[in-house]
């Protein structure tokens, strides 16, 4: 199944609305956010391979049970060795290709979140996240497939808002992202951002200026 282009995804009113969130979420703080959103972390086809052979063992297990129970073993013996393997291989991989949840349930959690995490810091260095005055950048990433986000902050936040905030923050946005409310839970996500700079101390100085482009940035990859 050919994916929706990432761009196609949201509307210019969901884009707008993300955007002046994150304004919102600077006027008081001296905090830069930048929200990433990407289609998918990468394009591997392991997890397509993997329903194959599940299918393939499906399928023999299948024609094994019909002759085991019904005695029927009809026709050349190698199509019965060969037809059942192949064409089980061939609906597997079909099938998880064509199937998001399931190419996701096949990913073992701990790949899934090691390839987040490695586009996730890839795209804070892309981006240049860590290029304000005092270091006080955040980036909400997100990734669509994956149903996983991920906030990182640069160290003159991380020195005053301990991990376990942001995770909260991230558990919230993970469960609107599979709840298909993405724009909303992405919104709410980045004010929150703001209120909790806010109430640590990350103070906007009077010549406070925007240093990070507001717009979410789109990558298909």
């Amino acid at each position: 199944m050919k994916p929706i282009g990432i761009r196609r995804r949201f509307d210019d009113a969901e884009l707008e609305r993300i955007r002046q969130a994150a304004q919102r979420a600077e006027k008081r703080t001296s905090g830069e956010v930048v929200a990433y959103l990407v289609s998918r972390v990468d394009d591997s086809d392991d997890a397509a391979w993997k329903g194959a052979a599940l299918g393939a063992l499906a399928a023999a297990a299948v024609f094994g049970l019909v002759h085991w129970l019904g005695g029927f073993w009809g026709g050349p013996a190698v199509l019965w060795l060969t037809l059942p393997t192949f064409s089980g291989a061939a609906a597997g991989y079909l099938l998880t290709a064509w199937s998001p949840a399931l190419e996701r349930w096949l990913i073992p959690t701990a790949s899934l979140e090691r390839r987040v995490r490695l586009r996730a810091e890839a795209a804070f260095l892309d981006e240049e996240v860590f290029r304000t005055r005092d270091r006080t950048g955040i980036l909400i990433f997100i990734a669509l497939f994956e149903h996983r986000a991920l906030i990182l902050a640069d160290s003159g936040i991380h020195e005053k808002v301990a991990e376990g905030q942001w995770q909260r923050l991230v558990v919230s946005l993970t469960s609107g992202i599979r709840a298909d409310r993405t724009v909303e839970a992405l919104e709410e996500t980045i004010l929150a951002c703001g209120r909790l700079l806010e109430e640590h101390g990350v103070s906007r100085r009077d010549d406070d200026r925007n240093e990070l482009a507001d717009e979410p940035r789109l990558s298909e990859r």
